[in-house]
Parts: structure tokens; C-alpha cells; sequence
């Protein structure tokens, strides 16, 4: 049996829960979420029993949007009744209470590394809800640790197991729109813009608790989905920019409930260098005022044969097919069960599920501290290529030979 600690009980902890009560409805019966750790004891109460803590906080996204934000609110006691929950203010006492055999961190991003690391010391397996760490040499120090001491790390990144991004790696993985020679993927604007503060959440828009802004939020996901359709990346061009300095919520009558000044980028421009040659281009920003621009068809691969556009398959002989069929209809028994183990398709279910097994097998998950590592570097190299002004390669961030703007962060934590 292994027993879960939960360090950070916000938001995005519903769609966590969701995925374990899946495992628990279908028959997995290894593990037991035995703890729950917040700064704030009634946001860990808000989530351990049904007809008991305070009122559940109402969804920052509309349901509609099956957002794992707008997740409907889950207590462990709908799918482990018979479990005693112990509730921690203190992550360290948690990990210190011997109630517990691994670490689920959900924080906000500048606590990941001083949980991890704390988790790592203590011999506890790992699983951190993407960005990794705060820096890449933080990454760097916290993935050596766990691997030192032989335990499990995994990186939370629900990208990866999206049909559509598993059927696009599958096409090219096969060769059918032969090699890869461009990608795209990006718009300007959106939900947040032009200075909406993104989930409530001020930290999000302050470099030294986000790293950085969008580049890092939503730039590790993006890195992740082009690695892993079209390819490992050699290096980055990018320019990012701060268009908004204040952040603000409003209430329905559009009244400023709450402010924040924003240091951490909103809008970044980055040109990719694939290994295999091909070259890409991102675009993203949480700002721009007016209206979105929207990219059909992306995220688009095009390669030597054909393309992949908006999950539909174009070939030079003008065959068309979507990512799905083709892969329904023609991948091998084995390979859709790596894909979707025992038919589960919610990737917060198959992320818990392959972390889990992975601990019992004293393996590494799909989507590893080596993966989240490389991630992190790819968006870090839009920040370092942006303040440098050239391009940098995903060598120079990784080994720390590009660090500059990250060198402020390092320093603040004592890295």
C-alpha cells in the first residue's frame, strides 16, 4: 500500500482527485491518500470530508470548458471512506509524521524545490505538478537527488497523454507525413487578457515566485507537446516581453477587487531549432488588447509527405484523415495499451497510474524528472535567448552555461 501526502490544496487539486477516485472506481486498490498539507488548515479541511470543512471555493473556469481548473469540487471521502486523513499546516511535519510513503506537491512553483528536495531527503517518492522547480538548477539538483537515493520522481504534465498529442506523436513516430520540416503553434490573447490575473492567483505574475510568466506556465506545455510530437530541440530564439504591468480581478459589475504589479513576461515570440532540422515557431501572450487572434489549424507539423493540421492528416495525395482514426485504426494492441493502460484516457488517471506503478517496479514514470527538466530548460531558454539577445542552445540552459536571468532567482533562494 502506498500512502500519498498531498502538499498544496488549491484549485487545481479537484482534478487530482478526480483521477484517483477514477483508479479507485476501476479496481486499483494500491494506495490510500493519507495526508493533506496546506498553509491554511481549512483549505486542507475543504477537502477531506463531505458534510464537513468550509464551503468549497467556486470554479475560476466554467464547467463548460472541461478545464482541469473547473474539475467539480472532490473530497477523499468519496472514494476512500474507510482512510484517516491527517491534515498538516507544515510540510515538514508531514513528511516527518511517518503517515505517509510519497509526496504529491501541488504548490505554487517557488515552493517545488524546497518540498522536493525535503521529500527527498526523508526517502519518499515524488510527484510534482508541472513547471518542475523554479530553476533549471534547481531541477538539475532535485533530479541528481532523487536518482541518487533511487526513488521514483515524476513530473505532472497532462499534455502528454491528450489523445490528439498522442495521436500526432504516433503519425510522425510512423513516418506518415514523412520528416518533420516545420511546426507552429500560438495565438495572441484569450480568457486572461488583456490583464486579467491569471487564476486569481498575484504569485503567477512575480518572477521571483513564477520563474517567469506565460514563458514558463504555459511555455513548459507547449515545449512538452513539440518535443514530444515533432522531436528533441538543439536551440531557441525568443523574444518576451512585460506589456501589462498591473494585473487585476474584477467583479461581475467589472469593479478592480484585487491588483498586483506584474515583473514576469505576458506575451513571448520564440523561433525553435529541432535536432532533426525542422524549425518551429511559438507564439503566446496573455495580454493584447481588442480581440484574440487565433491560429487555425494549430498546433500544425509539416513534414516532407504532408501535414498534421487542427488533428486532421493531409497528405500530398490528397488523402485526409484524422490523427484519431488513423490511429485507431492502425496502431498495434501493445502500443495503445503503453498509450492508455487498462483503457483510461483522462490523463490525470493515466499520470497517477504510471507514477504509482513505476514506485511498486522501483522505476521512473513516462514523464520523469529528466523530461520535466528538459521542459524547463526549453522555456528558460526564451528567457535567457530574449535578455541575451541571440540564440541559445538547450545544452547552454541545461548545464547552467546560460543562466542570467535566472542568476537573480538562484540567488534569492540560496540555490
Amino acid at each position: 500500500m502506498i500512502r500519498i501526502g498531498i502538499v498544496g490544496c488549491g484549485r487545481i487539486l479537484n482534478a487530482h482527485l478526480q483521477g484517483y477516485k477514477q483508479l479507485r472506481e476501476a479496481g486499483f486498490d494500491n494506495f490510500r491518500i493519507t495526508a493533506l498539507c496546506a498553509r491554511n488548515l481549512d483549505d486542507a479541511l475543504m477537502f477531506r470530508k463531505r458534510g464537513e470543512g468550509p464551503t468549497p471555493r467556486p470554479p475560476v473556469l466554467d464547467p463548460s470548458t472541461k478545464d482541469p481548473l473547473a474539475a467539480p469540487h472532490t473530497y477523499l471521502s468519496d472514494f476512500q471512506p474507510d482512510t484517516e486523513v491527517g491534515v498538516f499546516t507544515d510540510y515538514q511535519a508531514m513528511i516527518d509524521s511517518g503517515t505517509v510513503d510519497a509526496i504529491n506537491d501541488f504548490t505554487s512553483l517557488y515552493m517545488h524545490h524546497q518540498v522536493g528536495m525535503a521529500a527527498v531527503d526523508a526517502g519518499l517518492h515524488l510527484l510534482i505538478q508541472k513547471p518542475l522547480t523554479i530553476s533549471v538548477k534547481a531541477g538539475r539538483k532535485l533530479v541528481d537527488a532523487a536518482h541518487a537515493r533511487g526513488l521514483t520522481l515524476g513530473l505532472f504534465e497532462n499534455v502528454r497523454q491528450s489523445q490528439g498529442v498522442r495521436a500526432a506523436h504516433w503519425v510522425i513516430e510512423q513516418g506518415i507525413i514523412g520528416d518533420l520540416q516545420m511546426a507552429v503553434h500560438g495565438g495572441v490573447g484569450g480568457f486572461w487578457s488583456p490583464d486579467r490575473m491569471v487564476a486569481e492567483t498575484p504569485w503567477r505574475h512575480h518572477k521571483l515566485e513564477a520563474g517567469g510568466g506565460g514563458s514558463l506556465d504555459i511555455g513548459v506545455h507547449i515545449m512538452h507537446l513539440i518535443q514530444y510530437v515533432g522531436g528533441d530541440l538543439h536551440s531557441i530564439q525568443a523574444a518576451v516581453r512585460t506589456f501589462e504591468p498591473v494585473r487585476y480581478t474584477r467583479d461581475a459589475a467589472g469593479n478592480v477587487t484585487n491588483q498586483t504589479k506584474a515583473d514576469a513576461d505576458d506575451t513571448y515570440f520564440a523561433t525553435v531549432n529541432f535536432k532533426n532540422g525542422a524549425l518551429g515557431q511559438l507564439l503566446w501572450s496573455w495580454g493584447a488588447h481588442g480581440e484574440a487572434l487565433s491560429i487555425p489549424g494549430t498546433p500544425a507539423f509539416y513534414g516532407s509527405k504532408g501535414c498534421i493540421k487542427g488533428g486532421e492528416v493531409i497528405l500530398d495525395d490528397g488523402t485526409r484523415a484524422t490523427t484519431l482514426a488513423l490511429f485507431d485504426a492502425n496502431a498495434d494492441a501493445a502500443t495503445k495499451e503503453a498509450f492508455y493502460p487498462h483503457g483510461f484516457t483522462d490523463p490525470y488517471v493515466i499520470q497517477q497510474y504510471d507514477w504509482l506503478r513505476a514506485i511498486e517496479q522501483g522505476a521512473q514514470p513516462e514523464t520523469d524528472g529528466i523530461v520535466g527538466l528538459n521542459d524547463l530548460a526549453a522555456a528558460f531558454a526564451m528567457l535567457e535567448s530574449s535578455q541575451l539577445g541571440r540564440t541559445v542552445t538547450l545544452e547552454e540552459v541545461l548545464s547552467g552555461a546560460v543562466a542570467g536571468y535566472q542568476r537573480e532567482i538562484d540567488e534569492y533562494y540560496g540555490i
